[in-house]
């Protein structure tokens, strides 16, 4: 009961996020029906398409809003997959398991049939961004190096980082393994380093996640994310920080309990409009669940087979172009 109170009025500082309030369309919920949370999603689709203003940015034209909070429940191993559309959550995976590796190479995800960071890591993307010296499919000090190995100087993804930077990730870890220091207020994992940002292929969009523990060992994850396109880059981001939410608690001996996902600019791009119109009039399923097999000695040492997902039911894929 205390989880969806806290939900409904999650969804309602979505609906009355807007100073234009009043025009808001979006659909109402007897207090009696328990809202899914993935009506916070569809609710801000909602927001964007009413009340948007119209911006021309760097990559096209798009209607956007600045400010979303969501609450997602991890209770139980349910894994936010949203089912209005189906979520490619294996290629979400592979690119988590990937950051954690400290990797910036996308010969690695491409060799996976990965192929989300193709269009940032061709040649003339790479010239366009000022970074000749690095070869094809070298991202600079992107997510994996800043996580494992924050600011250490950066010359190419086949270079070996190993004990040089700060690692936060296994600073993190080790502060969630240790009783008298899991409940600290500073387990923070940045991603956004001023020092690298012309040295990225992409500046990051996800820039900082805190981990939060409560007694009984509910670990909760929390993430900030300044740039989010919500057709395709925040149902995917969702599910990759739960993901990372599921296995953190996992690794550590805690239990996952919520992830808490904070947007600032939110943003549909002109052509994704129709899709997602579409997409809202969709009921959604129940949200699957997820099991991690085993504990493995390292954070490093987890792979795709060690998760399985359960009871995903979800409606048809929608396509949608990306945007470099």
């Amino acid at each position: 009961m205390i989880y969806e109170k806290k939900l409904k009025k999650s969804y309602n500082n979505i609906k009355m996020l807007r100073r234009a309030v009043q025009s808001i369309k979006v659909k109402e919920y007897d207090d009696e029906e328990l809202i899914h949370d993935e009506h916070q999603y569809i609710a801000l689709i909602e927001d964007i398409i009413n009340n948007g203003d119209i911006v021309k940015g760097r990559n096209g034209i798009t209607k956007t809003v600045f400010g979303c909070a969501m609450h997602f429940s991890l209770e139980n191993g349910k894994i936010p997959l949203l089912t209005t559309k189906k979520v490619a959550w294996k290629t979400c995976l592979k690119e988590l398991l990937w950051f954690i590796s400290g990797s910036t190479n996308n010969d690695l995800l491409q060799n996976q049939n990965v192929n989300i960071w193709n269009g940032n890591a061709s040649r003339d993307f790479l010239d366009s961004r000022g970074l000749v010296k690095l070869r094809e499919n070298d991202l600079g000090p992107v997510y994996g190096h800043q996580w494992r190995h924050f600011n250490a100087e950066y010359n190419t993804c086949d270079d070996d980082y190993d004990g040089k930077g700060v690692d936060q990730l296994s600073f993190i870890i080790k502060q969630l393994k240790n009783p008298e220091q899991c409940y600290s207020r500073r387990l923070i994992m940045s991603a956004w380093n001023p020092c690298q940002i012309d040295e990225m292929a992409l500046p990051p969009c996800h820039v900082l996640v805190q981990f939060n523990v409560l007694p009984g060992k509910k670990l909760s994850c929390s993430l900030y994310q300044r740039s989010g396109d919500v057709g395709l880059g925040v149902p995917f981001n969702i599910a990759s920080y739960s993901f990372l939410a599921h296995l953190i608690a996992k690794h550590c001996g805690l239990i996952a309990h919520e992830f808490i996902y904070n947007l600032g600019n939110c943003h549909i791009y002109d052509d994704h409009l129709k899709s997602l119109s579409e997409q809202i009039k969709r009921k959604p399923y129940d949200f699957p669940t997820i099991t991690i097999k085993e504990v493995r000695n390292s954070i490093d040492d987890y792979i795709v087979g060690d998760f399985d997902i359960d009871n995903y039911q979800c409606h048809s894929q929608i396509k949608m172009n990306m945007r470099k």
